[in-house]
């Protein structure tokens, strides 16, 4: 059982919350979008209705089972691939300093109204604008909506996420032919990255080996010829980011 401290700040939390979903959902008008799709790789939450469209950055918060009847933290989701999973740990690290075991346990028996009491208690550690939940078969997921992406924005977003055979949806990166996760054949890239950051609208994900650095040197530059040696090929993040691991190891 939580203490009364903690129902007192998840009373206060759900207060704060429910003045900004009612302001979110007047805003934005909702409840006139009949159709919602949610893509993990983009962590992009996209309603829809006729022609109309909005889309949505989201943090996932977490899932409850209508089956099981259990509340599952995203952050210990293991299916999840959104990288803003890790986000909601500072809802465990506070449910850590302040004794509230229902923050702690990555999952446990719940019921339905749990699902908002974690999206404003999320909130209030996290900020956000509102928050939605979407249903799939025995399964309600629950999400932090941050701030409302455009259309033109979201849509070139999109374009740049991949299938993996390995990893599923996922952000597209760009590699060496000699660049694995069996040879150590060193590691350059474009800039400093680390997964799941965010990138600038025209950049992407760029890696190189030692030797496709010696002959971009030699060539000054990126050019037909170094390109052609370099033998670019397209992986997503996660594959990129193991062979980074890798390499630098």
């Amino acid at each position: 059982m939580q203490s009364i401290d903690y129902i007192e700040f998840l009373g206060n939390a759900f207060e704060a919350f429910h003045d900004t979903q009612d302001r979110f959902r007047s805003h934005f008008q909702i409840d006139d979008y009949t159709n919602w799709y949610y893509d993990q790789a983009t962590e992009l939450l996209t309603l829809s209705t006729d022609n109309t469209e909005i889309n949505f950055k989201y943090i996932p918060i977490g899932t409850f089972s209508t089956n099981s009847r259990t509340w599952m933290w995203a952050w210990h989701n293991s299916s999840s691939i959104e990288k803003s999973k890790d986000q909601a740990l500072r809802i465990r690290e506070f449910g850590q300093e302040k004794g509230y075991d229902k923050l702690i346990e990555g999952y446990f028996e719940s019921d339905e109204y749990a699902g908002w009491e974690f999206i404003a208690i999320a909130h209030q550690l996290l900020g956000g604008i509102g928050g939605y939940n979407v249903k799939s078969e025995q399964v309600e997921k629950y999400m932090l909506l941050m701030e409302q992406i455009d259309n033109d924005v979201a849509a070139k977003i999109k374009e740049q996420t991949i299938t993996c055979e390995r990893h599923g949806a996922n952000r597209m990166a760009f590699i060496c032919q000699h660049l694995n996760t069996e040879t150590q054949t060193g590691f350059e890239e474009a800039f400093p990255s680390y997964k799941g950051m965010e990138l600038e609208e025209d950049d992407d994900l760029q890696a190189w080996c030692d030797q496709c650095e010696l002959e971009r040197l030699r060539t000054d530059g990126w050019n037909d010829e170094s390109m052609e040696f370099a033998g670019i090929k397209l992986v997503c993040e996660d594959c990129y980011f193991e062979i980074k691991a890798f390499n630098l190891k």
